[in-house]
């Protein structure tokens, strides 16, 4: 059995099972996810400021300065906590929702949108991908 990333410690804190470089993989999505909200014509950027329902706040400026907002803090929580042992559940779901919106943009930006599009991938993306994908299953096991 493989062993787990992320367990529920008695306390109630996240328990991080990371190596260095798991942690630099997260810390790298994370700094990708600040650039991107900081800079205009990063090739997340479409990503992180489209509406998820577009038929809900495409037209509405505050739900969008919110949903960077949103981002944003979560994705400096993880940089500020990527050393830590332990995280609050607090932390935690930060560290989830970063890496959702790494992966939303990830998707986006290289046109990951259906399995034909997935197939015709291969290499280092589709493994950066996919390593993304178990942070996610194995972060969600404990939240």
């Amino acid at each position: 059995m493989a062993p787990r990333l992320f367990t529920r410690r008695r306390d109630g804190r996240v328990e991080v099972r990371l190596s260095a470089e798991g942690r630099a993989f997260v810390g790298a999505s994370a700094r990708e996810v600040v650039a991107a909200e900081r800079d205009a014509g990063h090739e997340w950027g479409a990503a992180l400021s489209a509406p998820i329902d577009p038929s809900r706040d495409a037209d509405d400026p505050l739900a969008v300065l919110s949903r960077q907002s949103g981002f944003t803090s979560n994705a400096e929580l993880v940089l500020a906590t990527l050393e830590e042992a332990a995280l609050t559940d607090a932390e935690a779901w930060a560290w989830f929702c970063t890496l959702q919106v790494a992966l939303r943009s990830i998707a986006v930006a290289n046109g990951l949108l259906d399995d034909d599009a997935w197939n015709a991938r291969g290499g280092a993306l589709v493994e950066h991908v996919q390593t993304i994908q178990a942070l996610l299953f194995e972060l969600a096991k404990v939240l």
